[in-house]
């Protein structure tokens, strides 16, 4: 594993990229992090809305949550202890900084609502990867409805049972068909 992607999978993006094809990978998790944590006293950070954890978002510095909207600052250091905290986990901010670590030069558009805050800007994301200007596509559940990218020869999925998990009776159900949307998305 490099930072949430195997290695099987890096060598696949090679293969394709290589080739000349395109690269859609898939994490339905935006933000930097889903947790912010200490690793000395184990504190994570909490939203103080709601019962949900903030997520981090890096290059605002800020931690959000995803579910109420609470927004807040974020904090180098633990705010019990005073230790360094550090984020867990990947979403598709951690990705798209990983993805132009191992493959740099090769340009790449992010597809989450935190970058796409208007028709124009998934339009010209879109416009990209359909040029082929764009190799790499990342992106949450906005990648998987009623775009055609024929470039696109191989989808990875990141962590694929993340909403399996949700408390939702037909939780896998809708796991089965939002991968199978975005595995429909290579060689069309």
């Amino acid at each position: 594993m490099h930072a949430g992607i195997s290695t099987a999978a890096i060598q696949a993006m090679e293969r394709h990229l290589k080739d000349n094809g395109q690269v859609l990978v898939f994490l339905n998790r935006r933000g930097y992090a889903p947790t912010l944590l200490c690793t000395a006293c184990g504190w994570v950070a909490p939203c103080t809305e709601c019962d949900a954890r903030l997520t981090v978002h890096m290059s605002a510095g800020r931690l959000k949550c995803h579910h109420c909207g609470a927004d807040g600052k974020l904090p180098s250091r633990c705010p019990q202890c005073g230790f360094s905290v550090k984020p867990v986990g990947q979403g598709t901010e951690r990705i798209e900084e990983t993805l132009t670590t191992l493959f740099p030069g090769m340009p790449l558009v992010r597809l989450d609502r935190d970058v796409v805050r208007k028709r124009a800007d998934m339009e010209e994301a879109m416009r990209r990867m359909s040029s082929g200007e764009a190799r790499i596509l990342i992106g949450t559940q906005m990648v998987t409805k009623g775009h055609d990218v024929p470039g696109v020869t191989l989808v990875g999925v990141l962590l694929a049972d993340l909403s399996l998990n949700l408390p939702d009776f037909r939780a896998a159900e809708r796991t089965f068909q939002l991968l199978t949307q975005v595995a429909g998305r290579a060689g069309r």
